[in-house]
């Protein structure tokens, strides 16, 4: 049973997901001392964002809450980052939000430590983020299969996985610097 309690923790497990695909990641470059280019690379703060969720609270609430994410992108409106509607089970992408699931469980496994150490988080995180892009991965293999093109799936795994996993493995650092205050918040939660 759902108390209130965590319906507002499922609420703000929404929020930040959604939020956090809607924010792509800019790159500024200084080409002189007058000019400044900034370029957009095609990833979201999806993934930082939901490890950092999955680490506060627990499996059940961000597993709700993804539901939820998934049901609004698919039937109702087009939330996800390259559009929606039942159309996004035929892309690529549709698989890696598939593996935010193994993504979500392997992440979840640090909660039941009650202090969680940087290094346990790391060897955590890349696991789960590999589990997730091997998912996408074979999602994509199957998709391959039917539609028989082998270059669809080469294309696809070097956009999608080769080009991003080396983004989501450098932002465990940076979260690995809030593990201090998540700690603090777990803590007080009991």
């Amino acid at each position: 049973m759902l108390n209130y309690l965590k319906v507002i923790e499922i609420l703000i497990s929404l929020q930040a997901i959604y939020i956090s695909t809607m924010i792509p990641v800019f790159v500024n470059l200084n080409y002189s001392n007058n000019f400044i280019h900034s370029f957009e690379i095609p990833i979201t703060w999806q993934i930082p964002t939901i490890i950092l969720i999955s680490l506060i609270f627990k499996r059940k609430v961000v597993f709700i809450a993804y539901n939820i994410y998934l049901f609004l992108g698919l039937f109702i409106i087009p939330i996800f980052h390259q559009g929606g509607s039942l159309g996004y089970l035929l892309t690529s992408n549709f698989g890696y939000l598939i593996g935010i699931y193994p993504l979500i469980k392997i992440i979840d496994n640090l909660n039941t430590k009650n202090k969680i150490h940087i290094l346990d988080f790391i060897k955590s995180g890349i696991l789960a983020i590999s589990a997730m892009h091997i998912t996408g991965i074979l999602y994509t293999f199957i998709q391959m299969i039917y539609y028989n093109r082998l270059s669809l799936f080469l294309y696809n795994i070097s956009s999608f996985s080769l080009g991003k996993i080396g983004y989501h493995f450098f932002m465990l650092i940076p979260l690995s610097l809030l593990l201090k205050p998540v700690n603090y918040i777990k803590y007080q939660k009991k």
